[in-house]
């Protein structure tokens, strides 16, 4: 399923290439600007939202990825907007990818911003910058989707614990190796394997394996960087790689 923006000749293709069976659009009412894109209008599907923050909340709270093409101011507030609510633990952790041309050096430019201007000065932490991939290369930016959901599947708060839902478990020696590498995470105690909590009896996730720690809901852009860690040390398996088994 694809959720795009409705409006602009790339939230189009999105939309045109899943299809409308399989598209919502979110658009945003202006008075200068096109209204929704033709793939979209009239479609049951597409929302219209008055206000741009209502728009965005809908927008992460249905995504499991966010790719990002260059434009305007709407795209860079697009941008920070979701950057600051996951590095805030705002949203749930997913991938950003910000997509340039081939060539193009749109987002090479920003990074070089955020990395002059806000990490150089501790403005953001050393780790943020794990939050989000830039590439020009349209499946090197498929493949960071997959990658990202290749083992790790959700997460949610149970008590003081964050629990992370697992596609398949992991050996013994990859928990050990994460509690090694990623023991900042972690204001006491291990990352551990934990059965399916009394609070999460009823969810659709129940059956899936569990890892478990007190997470310091400070490193946000540290525990993005565990994520990915967990598909390294992953098996092989083709049939969970495809992010839509989500």
């Amino acid at each position: 399923m694809v959720m795009t923006g409705a409006g602009g000749g790339i939230m189009e293709a999105g939309n045109a290439g899943a299809g409308s069976d399989h598209s919502f659009g979110l658009n945003i009412q202006l008075p200068f600007e096109q209204g929704a894109n033709p793939v979209m209008t009239g479609n049951p599907k597409l929302i219209n939202f008055k206000y741009f923050f209502t728009r965005k909340l809908f927008f992460l709270r249905e995504s499991d990825a966010l790719v990002l093409f260059p434009g305007g101011f709407g795209t860079q507030d697009e941008a920070f907007e979701s950057l600051t609510l996951i590095q805030t633990g705002k949203a749930d952790p997913m991938p950003i990818i910000m997509v340039d041309h081939p060539g193009g050096n749109y987002w090479q430019g920003w990074d070089t911003y955020i990395r002059t201007h806000l990490l150089a000065r501790g403005l953001i932490s050393q780790d943020d910058p794990s939050l989000y991939t830039i590439t020009d290369n349209v499946d090197d930016a498929c493949h960071a989707i997959s990658s990202f959901y290749r083992v790790y599947h959700s997460c949610r708060y149970v008590g003081d614990r964050l629990v992370m839902r697992l596609k398949y478990d992991l050996s013994e020696e990859s928990i050990a190796l994460l509690n090694q590498e990623f023991s900042d995470l972690l204001d006491k105690g291990l990352i551990d394997r934990s059965p399916t909590l009394p609070e999460e009896a009823n969810d659709e996730t129940a059956h899936l394996p569990r890892l478990a720690m007190h997470f310091n809901h400070r490193d946000f852009g540290r525990l993005h960087q565990f994520i990915w860690r967990l598909s390294d040390l992953g098996d092989h398996r083709p049939e969970f790689e495809h992010p839509e088994q989500k």
